[in-house]
């Protein structure tokens, strides 16, 4: 593999001050470049850890490495904040894959040609709102619905959801907002009624033996956040869970995830995959990872709609499914870079 001989980073937002944000990585090496990208957390216009990571430890890591697979890299560079790993090690995927003329699907080990599709609902203040909007998704041919639950929001969207789509796979989200007190956990039970494939970060994402517990309890998958192996590994050996969410910016890119995926694949685990970003490029290595064998659950891999996407042909889903790329090299996607350069709020270069 030819050196790493460039580095260039770039901050881009929807036009006229709109979110979502995120950073855009390119790592140039002999005649090709490979792209990452990272989601500016939150929306809050900051990228702050993320991008001082990527400018003063992962880039300067990176550029001039000599490397032969790109777990060398994330083994050479002293990786920081997760969702910057993600960039880097995203785009060093797409750049040997490139060199080497390779589907970054079957790169990974990807056996899938089209990827199910599955969509995300937030809380919402009344119930017609929420049942709107998973007509919405399910509509768009989404076959997996997550919804956001909090405590006294949970049970009533879930059985009004579960009402009117009997066969929906459905996942509540409860953002680490439920403990172990009688009421949490009559309602945490009583969720189980309602043929959930998973109940999501129940618990604070340290307490795997509480998710242990919780799970001994109920007939659903529960899905404990891992940011790690280490965290995953811990998990599989308390049977703290039966499903994972693979989050490439929660787990610092495509490497780390693909072995968490063969860990719970391994260990007979739900899995389902979300991109990170919305320009396409996070979409795109999505796409890539959920071609894996054990993600049996449909994944969050398309474009949110309404803003510039950087990716040719966009990351889109018909009736549901997206296809995955085999016949291009990489992502499988031409990126726009004139365009990324004209929308760049901040850059950043570096050279051997």
């Amino acid at each position: 593999m030819p050196r790493i001989h460039g580095c260039d980073v770039y901050r881009v937002a929807m036009p006229r001050g709109r979110r979502p944000e995120s950073v855009l990585v390119r790592l140039a090496g002999g005649d090709a470049v490979g792209w990452g990208e990272m989601a500016v957390p939150g929306g809050s216009g900051d990228p702050g850890r993320g991008w001082a990571d990527i400018e003063e430890r992962m880039a300067p890591a990176v550029v001039g490495l000599e490397w032969d697979r790109p777990e060398d890299v994330s083994a050479a560079a002293d990786f920081g904040a997760p969702e910057a790993a993600a960039a880097i090690d995203t785009a060093c995927w797409d750049l040997w894959c490139r060199t080497r003329g390779l589907p970054l699907a079957h790169a990974l080990g990807g056996t899938r040609t089209s990827i199910v599709t599955g969509s995300r609902i937030s809380p919402e203040p009344a119930l017609d709102t929420v049942a709107a909007r998973v007509n919405r998704a399910v509509g768009a041919g989404h076959t997996r619905v997550t919804l956001d639950i909090r405590p006294g929001w949970d049970i009533e969207p879930v059985r009004t959801i579960r009402q009117a789509y009997p066969a929906l796979a459905l996942v509540a989200d409860a953002g680490h907002a439920y403990t172990e007190s009688p009421e949490h956990m009559a309602v945490l039970e009583g969720l189980d009624a309602y043929g959930l494939a998973a109940i999501e970060r129940p618990f604070p994402a340290g307490d795997l033996a509480a998710h242990a517990r919780l799970q001994l309890r109920v007939g659903t998958a529960v899905a404990p956040a891992v940011g790690d192996l280490e965290t995953l590994d811990a998990a599989l050996t308390l049977e703290a869970g039966r499903a994972l969410h693979l989050r490439l910016d929660r787990l610092g890119g495509l490497t780390a995830a693909r072995s968490a995926h063969d860990l719970a694949y391994a260990a007979g685990w739900d899995v389902w995959c979300s991109g990170c970003g919305a320009f396409g490029i996070g979409q795109a290595a999505a796409v890539a990872l959920a071609a894996l064998p054990g993600c049996t659950l449909p994944s969050d891999v398309t474009d949110p709609a309404g803003g510039p996407v950087f990716v040719t042909p966009p990351v889109r889903s018909s009736g549901g499914v997206v296809g995955v790329p085999l016949t291009q090299p990489g992502l499988g996607h031409e990126v726009d870079e004139e365009r990324i350069e004209r929308l760049a709020t901040r850059r950043l270069r570096l050279s051997a």
